[in-house]
């Protein structure tokens, strides 16, 4: 093997093949979770899909918990924020994921193998959960009030067939925006050798939460549901983490990065 394709180099700290390899893991296993998640008979699925959310309504509304439309209406009174919301739930979780992942692995090498773990795992979680628990967002629930404010924004009808192909309308449960959020403002939050920077991060889930229910895509269980994907996912990783110590735990990158 050329020693060039192993050789250490900036932001490449194992070198090129190891940076592609990564690369094509990461990318071929988001791109099937995302076309599986849009290949689900979600118009089978939809009378399961409001039964679910109606059960989410009942035990918010038990709960004290039914916010989204509060929030919504007041994200619509303060200028711009609505449309600021829509945005950031367009662009976010891809271009800001993806891009922390990178970060990662060029500066926080040694964190990536868990991290790129924890998401293979938490994709595979929400596939099984959007086929057995397919559920409504706010938007689509009579009654409630609560409009699609991306659709608003975009002018785009998220029941064309080619949004379709890629976005299913009933994989509500768990909410993986707030999931992607977790599984990147933790463990920066943990790296980060600034405080600005472990503030941001720690912050940054919860921006999230607020964006996905104030454009009417998520239910506040929704984000708990999230959240305890991202749970589980991370302790698989962890599991996982003591047949490669050296490349798939997390633990000794947190001890690496100095604290300010």
């Amino acid at each position: 093997m050329p020693a060039f394709l192993t050789r250490p180099v900036r932001f490449l700290p194992n070198g090129i093949l190891d940076a592609l390899a990564n690369l094509a893991i990461v990318m071929a296993a988001y791109w099937t979770y995302r076309y599986s998640r849009g290949m689900v008979d979600y118009e089978m699925a939809a009378s399961t899909a409001f039964a679910n959310a109606d059960w989410i309504v009942s035990v918010e509304r038990a709960l004290h918990l039914d916010m989204e439309g509060g929030l919504q209406r007041f994200a619509g009174n303060v200028p711009g924020l609505l449309d600021g919301s829509s945005f950031m739930y367009i662009n976010f979780q891809s271009t800001v994921t993806f891009g922390a992942m990178a970060y990662i692995y060029a500066v926080h090498n040694r964190a990536f193998g868990f991290v790129r773990n924890m998401f293979i795992v938490a994709w595979f979680i929400a596939l099984v959960c959007y086929v057995l628990v397919p559920t409504a967002p706010p938007r689509l629930v009579p009654g409630l009030g609560i409009h699609d404010a991306v659709a608003s924004f975009t002018n785009i009808d998220p029941d064309s067939h080619s949004v379709s192909k890629l976005f299913n309308p009933y994989a509500a449960v768990p909410s993986m925006h707030v999931g992607f959020a977790l599984m990147i403002g933790v463990p920066l939050a943990r790296l980060s050798k600034h405080k600005v920077t472990r503030w941001f991060w720690a912050v940054y889930p919860l921006a999230v939460t607020f964006v996905v229910m104030a454009t009417g895509n998520h239910f506040f269980l929704d984000a708990v549901f999230g959240a305890m994907t991202v749970g589980v996912a991370a302790v698989v990783a962890r599991q996982l983490g003591q047949l490669r110590p050296h490349a798939w735990q997390f633990g000794a990158a947190v001890r690496e990065a100095p604290s300010s």
